[in-house]
């Protein structure tokens, strides 16, 4: 039977375009143990790549650890949602590179996305202002005691 992870994701940005980063959570969704955090440090970038920024990394984590997980992602971004669900168009250049990113990651995963009240996202929104602060990327496993700090990355979205 393959793991049933959920993933948390948000993102921020202070000035819309101004400092950005993403966080994200991975809960196994049978135990409800949390398993991983992420931030995302992205730069200077607008909320909404923030968001898919943070989205991402929580997906790369929680397929990181089992590529046939059942995987259900929970955003308080109608915007990402409707769009990684197919339901509405994505027009600006910037989200159409991310979402091709994105949905590269899952194209042979069984994810679903799900949108929730913002504060039902607390943990992940909590993330991405800590990656901002620190201006830097981290990973945090926590079933292996494992913590990754992750160099800015080099090509912002």
């Amino acid at each position: 039977m393959s793991a049933r992870f959920i993933v948390e994701a948000d993102g921020g940005s202070r000035g819309n375009p101004g400092k950005a980063a993403g966080g994200a959570v991975v809960i196994d969704e049978t135990t409800g143990t949390l398993l991983a955090e992420c931030g995302v440090w992205v730069g200077i970038a607008t909320n909404n790549v923030a968001e898919y920024r943070g989205m991402i990394a929580g997906l790369e984590a929680a397929l990181g650890r089992d590529r046939t997980a059942q995987v259900r992602v929970r955003m308080d971004s109608k915007l990402v949602v409707e769009q990684m669900s197919g339901r509405w168009k994505i027009k600006h250049p910037d989200m159409q590179e991310l979402a091709r990113h994105a949905r590269a990651l899952i194209s042979t995963a069984n994810v679903t996305f799900e949108w929730i009240p913002r504060n039902d996202n607390a943990r992940a929104d909590a993330l991405a202002n800590e990656a901002m602060d620190a201006g830097a990327s981290f990973t945090r496993n926590f079933d292996s005691h494992e913590t990754e700090q992750a160099p800015a990355p080099e090509t912002l979205f």
